[in-house]
């Protein structure tokens, strides 16, 4: 169509806005909006058309009820760029806005208004930028007018924008391309396509855009079924619940929010939900405390009427009595009586446990001393010691019975006195190889050797014994591997353990090993063979070497052992100690002045518990 003489479209123009209501007479009578006009200013769009434009926004904005809770309005012009004029946060008068859209400056280039869809989108309709957040349900209204056909791609934009949920209108003048408005609008397009063939027909069409931009109050006019309330939209309504409810997915009921739910309320007991919030209840027995989330056991012993002759204990249902250790609570619930408590607690008594009215005592047998602890009795080698294992880890022991042979080291460390002035303990595995697992100086407790015991991995393969005994004989006694020097006379013992045949020759430096001074004890299971074992073993060899027929049988073992390296202390290579050496009083002083006080700190125990049982029963009377 040839565009009219611009006097005459002028005049039009003008006589179109004087014919118009006045703003203040005509106001949008639905809920606030969040709208964004997006503008052309292509080199296309002449002056005066871009006058009209802006006298198009400024009308528009004329019928708004704008303002921080009502609506708020952003501008953004484009042409190869895009340029925010202000954001949807920047002006809340009508005033201020129409002073900022007679000051845009048009751009002149070129028409891309794919790219201006997407700053609407990316940046225009963001919170940062003023948009209210979506769970407020403000409908976001994007107002594009242009004059040309775009020079990028705008469906695929478009339609990213409106399945984020920006209503489209697309107003096109004079050339605009009816194809490229209805890629950009949101259905139905009847509804968000115009197109202003004429600017005789600006009135006109302003009137029929405010009218689809605005509407009428849809809450007003339909059955909307809202169960709370209803929100009028430009052309619909959506329902609201009212403050501690949420709506179902029908979309018009509510029902009550379930505030415990997310457990996020932090009661220590119950949550109790109402209309969207909240209380904390306490079980029986127990108090709110003033956070009104934590709970506290009411202390009805403190009520003082219990009568329990020893102590009171609070429990949630009332309270209960208790009796002191060494008593037991008679059948009334209140009175105690003494009891044995060597069996009715965990004396933790190594040997015996005596009891005495009360309290306790443990002892040891003939010939062993209790230890400063009072629990404990002197071990098996509690002189100086020097023990090295040599354990076989070949291929026919297998897995399962190794993790036997394991626990049964373990329990041969549990005869021992070790320490750093006691007994020292090293580990060797042999299998078509020799590796030492722990040498003598590198442990110093029995914890810490039956930890390393367990943590050994089996190797598997053949049976070298015979480089295992040099291997021992070489490097496992040497001081350079933690054995004491022979001018300290801490006896030397070596338990070679083995389940079958070696496949190399043990006869050399087996002598060898006894011939240096290591008390050999051979310890063989299953398919160990007798005439080597008694090779290896000392003289005299029936003392020195021990058998089993299967694995796990092989108890009987470590008895065995302990019975025959315990008496090595008082004779041969281990010095004779009389009890009645200086040495030997000191220590039996020592244990007995120890055993003395923990008497005595019982004693002290039981005259307090009476004092206050004295005193219970005065204030009784």
């Amino acid at each position: 169509m040839k565009l009219l003489p611009l006097a005459a479209l002028l005049l039009l123009i003008l006589t179109a806005l004087e014919a118009r209501p006045k703003p203040a007479a005509l106001k949008c009578r639905t809920g606030p909006l969040d709208i964004v006009f997006v503008i052309d200013s292509s080199r296309s769009v002449r002056p005066f058309e871009f006058e009209t434009m802006r006298r198009f926004m400024i009308d528009i904005i004329g019928n708004l009820d704008v303002g921080p809770n009502a609506t708020r309005v952003g501008v953004i012009q484009y042409s190869s760029q895009v340029q925010n004029i202000f954001s949807l946060k920047t002006f809340f008068t009508r005033a201020e806005m129409e002073r900022a859209i007679n000051s845009i400056v048009p751009l002149a280039q070129g028409t891309m208004t794919g790219l201006a869809i997407q700053y609407a989108m990316n940046v225009a309709f963001t919170v940062q930028e003023g948009a209210r957040p979506p769970h407020k349900k403000i409908p976001r209204i994007a107002i594009i007018v242009t004059d040309g056909r775009p020079q990028d791609r705008v469906s695929e934009v478009a339609a990213h924008a409106r399945n984020a949920g920006i209503e489209i209108y697309a107003v096109g003048i004079q050339r605009a391309d009816m194809n490229s408005l209805r890629a950009m609008a949101s259905p139905p397009l009847e509804e968000h396509v115009f197109l202003v063939e004429s600017f005789e027909l600006i009135q006109q069409f302003g009137k029929q855009f405010q009218d689809k931009l605005c509407g009428v109050d849809m809450c007003m006019e339909r059955d909307h079924g809202c169960q709370h309330s209803c929100v009028s939209t430009p052309g619909s309504f959506y329902c609201e619940c009212h403050p501690g409810y949420q709506l179902n997915v029908d979309g018009k009921t509510c029902s009550p929010i379930d505030a415990c739910a997310d457990g996020r309320h932090g009661c220590e007991h119950h949550c109790i939900s109402a209309r969207g919030t909240y209380s904390c209840r306490c079980r029986a027995g127990y108090y709110l405390n003033q956070d009104r989330r934590s709970c506290t056991m009411i202390d009805y012993c403190s009520f003082g009427n219990h009568s329990c002759q020893h102590d009171c204990v609070s429990i949630p249902a009332g309270h209960r009595c208790r009796c002191r250790d060494g008593f037991m609570l008679q059948h009334d619930g209140k009175s105690c009586r003494a009891i044995d408590l060597c069996n009715g607690v965990d004396h933790g008594c190594e040997f015996k446990c005596v009891s005495s009215e009360g309290s306790f005592h443990c002892v040891c047998p003939e010939g062993q001393q209790l230890q400063a602890d009072g629990k404990t009795c002197s071990k098996c080698g509690a002189g100086h010691v020097d023990l090295v294992m040599v354990i076989d880890g070949s291929k026919s022991v297998r897995p399962q019975n190794f993790e036997l042979v394991k626990q049964f080291v373990n329990r041969i460390v549990d005869l021992l006195e070790v320490s750093p002035d006691g007994t020292h303990v090293g580990l060797v595995q042999y299998s078509s190889r020799v590796r030492t697992e722990f040498p003598l100086n590198k442990y110093h407790s029995a914890e810490e050797i039956k930890a390393a015991v367990m943590k050994m991995e089996y190797m598997e393969k053949g049976t070298m014994t015979g480089l295992a005994l040099k291997h021992m004989v070489e490097h496992s006694f040497s001081e350079l591997e933690g054995a004491r020097p022979l001018s300290h006379n801490v006896p030397r013992i070596g338990l070679v353990f083995t389940d079958g045949r070696s496949q190399d020759d043990i006869s050399e430096w087996a002598q060898r090993a006894k011939e240096s001074g290591i008390v050999m004890f051979a310890v063989g299971v299953g398919k160990a063979v007798e005439e080597e074992l008694r090779a290896i073993a000392s003289e005299p060899v029936e003392q020195h070497f021990s058998y089993s027929a299967d694995f796990t049988t092989m108890t009987h073992l470590v008895e065995n052992f302990k019975l025959n390296i315990c008496p090595e202390e008082g004779r041969g290579e281990t010095e004779i100690r009389s009890p009645c050496e200086c040495e030997a009083l000191v220590q039996f002083q020592t244990n007995t002045v120890a055993i003395l006080q923990s008497l005595t700190e019982r004693i002290a125990q039981m005259t307090a518990r009476l004092e206050a049982l004295e005193k219970q029963i005065a204030l009784k009377k």
